[in-house]
């Protein structure tokens, strides 16, 4: 009774367990007999799993073998026949800035401790810095050779067309094998034309959209939620182009680190959780936690289909890439894919009535109360993985600390997967609510969890968190060199991108150099 009481006092104090959550874990601990109750085990042996689809991963041998097509990367070839689309994608150049996220949010150094998000994680920008973002964050490392390094293949695989071209030129299972050094040299061409467009076809030499996705990870994903790309009709395909990069996706390691997309059950927070639960997946194990942990990437495709725009058919393009209308007259897709108020009479005007103003202020107010309560679910998550890191110090056990662990991997997948969306607030702000209402449900498990384990150890509550207002306080209490890495990653840009440079000018890859920052 006296371990009850505390942990009653404990969640009262602070705000997380509401009194349903309260009444809840009364009754479980009366019928129980002061036990909580038994957690699924994510990751025992492994054993078979069943997905809603009927369909699972293609193991290595099934991946797309090598062909013959040609892909055209190399996206200068294409200015001169369509002038205005090429120079207005050039114009997302002109997103220069690359915002540390993590310096102005300190917190999630905490929550991607062990990770190298933990390092360095930009707020994004123009698809013209695609290859120069990923050659310059810390998280690739500063690799010497295609033996070293921290990262797989994969982590080039939304960056550019030639990503498409050395998956037709090596297959899947080659194209996905290894570290990423080994295409250092190859994939130079950022994020362009053949990524979306069928280049080598009859409908593109004529002027056509001829809409297309090149990547056989992409289309086996779309086949598994049920849509065939070369029968979607012409809003269904310039959805899906999107789909090649804005989703969440993972790392197989049962194959060869390719990309799978977690759709198997659907694409919703939940479907996408019980699928990695399913499989045992982690990406990583937490530093101070131990927690195995998921990383979001950009679930936008997802989010955007269960939002407003979604469901009433206004698609990506509609507002990132509206129809305009030249100096000519004549009008063309825009490709700088930028926010839709810069272009207002030409994408949200063409539904709403409203003025700029007053759809500016909606958005602004839906954005704000979705970081609101996203920061509340960061703070009482660096709260659980401090208090997890308590917990082991003082002599607690696995089996005393497997349910803390498992809702701490709930809570933060939830938190990631609002964290990592572009525009979810947008597209979506009520699911983003509700996937953090649920992650604050959940890390009130893990505190409630971790209150019991602490103080059975003799730990008295609330534990001391170090201060982390600032990214170099924050770095120092997760044990990170930060100056370390820089000085590495520094290093590397100076004696490797320039070999890296000289190779692909040498093979015709580019015509100029990628920029540098």
């Amino acid at each position: 009774m006296r371990i009850f009481l505390i942990v009653v006092l404990y969640k009262i104090f602070y705000g997380v367990i509401i009194m349903t959550k309260l009444r809840r874990s009364l009754l479980t601990l009366t019928i129980a007999g002061f036990t909580f109750f038994s957690m699924q085990n994510a990751f025992a042996a492994d054993s078979e799993y069943t997905t809603k689809s009927g369909k699972k991963p293609v193991p290595a041998e099934e991946l797309a073998k090598a062909n013959d097509i040609q892909i055209q990367a190399k996206n200068e070839q294409f200015a001169e026949k369509y002038p205005k689309q090429y120079n207005s994608w050039y114009k997302t150049s002109e997103s220069t800035e690359a915002t540390p996220a993590i310096e102005e949010d300190p917190r999630m150094i905490v929550l991607w401790g062990g990770y190298l998000f933990s390092h360095e994680y930009n707020k994004p920008r123009g698809h013209f810095y695609t290859v120069t973002d990923v050659r310059n964050i810390l998280r690739t490392g500063a690799p010497r050779s295609d033996k070293d390094g921290p990262m797989p293949m994969s982590c080039w695989t939304c960056k550019g067309p030639d990503v498409p071209r050395l998956i037709a030129k090596w297959g899947e299972k080659e194209y996905f094998s290894g570290k990423w050094f080994k295409a250092g040299s190859e994939i130079v061409n950022s994020v362009g034309c053949a990524d979306c467009h069928d280049t080598r076809s009859k409908e593109f030499a004529e002027g056509k959209p001829s809409l297309n996705i090149a990547r056989p990870h992409v289309l086996r994903a779309l086949e598994v939620i049920g849509q065939d790309f070369d029968k979607l009709d012409r809003d269904g395909k310039r959805t899906a182009v999107c789909a090649n990069c804005h989703v969440e996706y993972y790392f197989d390691p049962k194959a060869v680190n390719n990309v799978v997309f977690p759709w198997f059950n659907g694409t919703d927070v939940d479907s996408m959780e019980k699928y990695y639960d399913d499989i045992k997946f982690k990406d990583w194990t937490h530093s101070i936690s131990k927690a195995p942990m998921l990383k979001a990437q950009h679930p936008d495709f997802e989010i955007w289909s269960m939002g407003m725009h979604g469901k009433n058919g206004v698609t990506c393009i509609d507002c990132h890439m509206p129809k305009v209308k030249g100096a000519d007259g004549k009008v063309y897709t825009d490709h700088q894919i930028g926010n839709p108020f810069d272009a207002f009479e030409s994408t949200c005007a063409n539904c709403h009535d409203q003025s700029k103003e007053k759809l500016q202020a909606i958005v602004k107010s839906r954005k704000h109360d979705v970081q609101e309560s996203r920061i509340k679910l960061e703070d009482q998550l660096v709260k659980a993985h401090f208090e997890a890191k308590k917990a082991w110090e003082v002599g607690a056990t696995e089996e005393e600390m497997k349910e803390a662990l498992q809702a701490i991997r709930h809570a933060q997948w939830r938190w990631d997967y609002s964290a990592a969306s572009h525009g979810g607030h947008m597209h979506a702000p009520d699911v983003l609510l509700k996937v953090i209402s649920s992650g604050l449900d959940r890390v009130a498990d893990a505190r409630s969890a971790l209150a019991v384990v602490l103080t059975k150890h003799g730990v008295e509550l609330p534990i001391q968190i170090p201060n982390i207002d600032t990214a170099e306080q924050a770095w120092k209490a997760m044990g990170i060199d930060i100056e370390k890495q820089r000085a590495k990653k520094a290093a590397f840009l100076k004696e490797v991108i320039p070999q890296w440079n000289k190779k692909a000018l040498e093979n015709g890859l580019i015509d100029t150099l990628p920029p540098a920052k």
